[in-house]
């Protein structure tokens, strides 16, 4: 089966979050509705996913996603920062034992950052600033 085209995350009239509420099997064509978890992986662009698959496959190691990407290291380690924000996953340390963010004025600055890029939404933005010190 073909991937298809990847469904949008936020609805394009008022920016709200959108839901699954409705399956299908292409087989029989059987139908299911309701409303269905979100997959926060799924809402990641090609670049994430590769960010996320070459740090996976070399089991954690920010070197190898630097050498893979072709990117310092400094680079390598505020893209996968910026992955596991995006994910909600960015706590007080990262995986390697490091700080995630330095300072409140370093989230700030990296969160609209993620809103000028288009890789987070306004809304997000706002419940992830509303949280920061």
């Amino acid at each position: 089966m073909s991937e298809g085209h990847r469904p949008p995350v936020d609805c394009p009239v008022c920016g709200s979050e959108l839901v699954t509420s409705r399956l299908g099997c292409p087989g029989c064509g059987t139908e299911l509705s309701g409303h269905f978890a979100r997959c926060d992986f799924c809402a990641l662009d090609a670049k994430e996913l590769e960010l996320l698959t070459v740090f996976l496959s070399s089991r954690g190691n920010l070197r190898e996603v630097e050498k893979h990407l072709g990117v310092s290291y400094p680079t390598a380690r505020a893209r996968f920062t910026d992955l596991l924000v995006k994910l909600g996953l960015a706590g007080d340390e990262t995986p390697a034992g490091e700080p995630s963010v330095a300072s409140p004025s370093d989230a700030r600055a990296q969160v609209l950052a993620q809103v000028s890029a288009g890789t987070l939404s306004p809304e997000k933005a706002a419940a992830l600033l509303a949280q920061l010190p």
